[in-house]
């Protein structure tokens, strides 16, 4: 049996990023880059007017100024200013040679023969210099980002069409137990619905990943082997729930083993959760989460959750905050991480949530945080500052 730190410190060292795909731009949003993105181009491509108006020199700002060319965006001038001369530009058009600045519209007024005058006191250069936001071979976005609407634009604008991201984890997702029935179904005598398969691929989903349920599992080995062979084969990481605990059918952590899956930990010290299995098999990783549903949803979210992200290249941080308790707190047992769901008050502070065990659902829909209780600590006071993370 191991502690939390322990166990997600094996995940983390066992878990490098998948395999990388391009993909269509605006199908990129919310994956995670593969590569660094390189600029193909200096950003603005050249001197670029920041204001309709007139490019001219600045030190003829009190002369009256001949208009030689008008300039559209996208238009390239053809002529250089001299001495007297302006040309009429367009916001976003290219500075015509020997001009050092672009006086806007508002400062100028027209006089006959073709010609302007400026009419303001000062004037700002109103020029977007060329490379002044980026500069060719720049890297603009690096390397393991999480591609929002806004690096879209900065990726069609520096040419990548289809930019390489990492790929999404498929998610083998399994149920274990013969008293298990589906939701649509009336549970019989000594059965229940089958909950956990349904909250896992939620979970998965929200991460990124690609959940696929095969199914509920009967409590039989034979079952149960031809199960994970099935869900090892061509998938990246096998979730099952159930099956992992000290019961005489308890055994997945076997069967596992028989199909060459490198068993890492079995137990954690959490409660609740402690009967968590994880594995590698080849390419493939095997997480074995408790049946009970606020265990499997607490132990997904603590431990499988970074793993799938770290998989798709995102480092993000998993640090807890510190809120200050709105009550005071008890426990009779010690000896495990307790996780315990929570909620905070108008106060911000925290309030665990009425709780009576693993199999309380509906005490981790009312909650927005999990609690940690550290091994050795039975109880805090009102006003203590304790961790948590927000779920």
């Amino acid at each position: 049996m191991i502690r939390i730190e322990e166990a997600l410190k094996i995940v983390s060292d066992n878990c490098k990023p998948g395999f990388s795909e391009g993909v269509l731009l605006v199908e990129s949003l919310h994956r995670i880059l593969a590569e660094d993105v390189i600029s193909d181009m200096d950003m603005p491509p050249f001197d670029k007017s920041a204001v309709d108006g007139y490019a001219c020199r600045m030190s003829d700002l009190t002369n009256e100024l001949t208009i030689i060319e008008t300039i559209p965006a996208g238009y390239f001038p053809l002529k250089q200013i001299g001495k007297g001369q302006c040309s009429k530009i367009m916001t976003g058009a290219k500075v015509p040679d020997g001009a050092d600045c672009v006086i806007m519209i508002e400062q100028t007024q027209s006089i006959p023969e073709n010609k302007v005058r400026f009419t303001g006191t000062t004037t700002s250069k109103n020029i977007s210099h060329k490379a002044e936001d980026i500069q060719s071979g720049q890297i603009v976005i690096p390397k393991g980002t999480l591609i929002k609407p806004q690096h879209i634009a900065l990726l069609a604008s520096v040419g990548y069409p289809e930019p390489k991201v990492y790929k999404k984890p498929r998610v083998v997702i399994l149920s274990t137990g013969s008293e298990l029935v589906e939701p649509h179904k009336f549970p019989g005598p000594a059965q229940i619905r089958n909950s956990n398969a349904w909250q896992l691929q939620a979970q998965v989903l929200r991460t990124g990943a690609l959940p696929n349920y095969l199914g509920i599992i009967g409590d039989s080995e034979e079952e149960t082997d031809l199960a994970i062979k099935k869900a090892i084969a061509g998938n990246d990481v096998i979730i099952l729930t159930g099956g992992v605990s000290m019961g005489d059918f308890d055994f997945v952590p076997e069967i596992l083993k028989k199909n060459n899956v490198d068993i890492l930990f079995e137990k954690i010290l959490t409660k609740p959760g402690m009967p968590t299995v994880f594995g590698v098999h080849n390419k493939s990783f095997v997480f074995g989460l408790p049946g009970n549903p606020v265990s499997s949803f607490l132990i997904f979210e603590i431990l499988v959750k970074p793993f799938l992200l770290q998989l798709m290249g995102i480092n993000r941080d998993h640090s807890t905050l510190r809120l200050p308790l709105a009550n005071d707190f008890k426990r009779k047992k010690a000896d495990r991480l307790g996780l315990i769901p929570a909620k905070i008050n108008p106060d911000g502070e925290l309030i665990p949530v009425e709780y009576h065990g693993s199999a309380h659902v509906l005490s981790i829909c009312e909650a927005d945080f999990i609690f940690f209780v550290p091994i050795g600590i039975s109880e805090f006071k009102k006003g203590e500052r304790v961790d948590v993370r927000q779920i």
